[in-house]
């Protein structure tokens, strides 16, 4: 092939028509885009005021203090026993799905065992000839 015969093609990739659309596209999106006060907030930038330099080495410090600070917490929390002591935990074993049914099945337990006892208890009138109850005190004197 010679030199003349060859052709170069200088026709743009995208047409101009799409460029214009591709600016207007990105203009769009920068009069959206957030401002950096709202990036700061969603912590995407650093809200600091240090050197770019001194970011990283102040950021490896305030992540060293907050995990020093959750070492201290954890070491002061108190026991299984005193949660439990204090009502905070349940003193139970039982699996954390089956702990309302627990509660209600011993619930009944008392109810029944309440009840047994009650049915059981003198009534007022042998309470007054045992001595017990003075016939001022009777409750079903009239």
């Amino acid at each position: 092939m010679t030199t003349e015969n060859r052709i170069v093609d200088e026709t743009p990739i995208s047409p101009i028509r799409q460029g214009v659309e591709r600016r207007n596209s990105l203009e769009k999106h920068l009069q959206h885009r957030p401002e950096a006060q709202d990036l700061k907030n969603r912590h995407i930038l650093l809200d600091t005021s240090t050197a770019p330099a001194l970011q990283a080495k102040a950021l490896e410090l305030e992540r060293q203090r907050a995990t020093d600070n959750l070492k201290k917490g954890l070491a002061h929390r108190p026991d299984r026993d005193t949660l439990i002591e204090r009502n905070i935990l349940p003193d139970s074993a039982a699996a954390p799905a089956l702990l309302q049914n627990q509660k209600e099945l011993e619930r009944h337990m008392r109810a029944n065992s309440l009840e047994t006892k009650l049915q059981g208890r003198p009534d007022a009138e042998e309470l007054v000839k045992k001595g017990i109850l003075d016939e001022e005190e009777n409750p079903l004197k009239e």
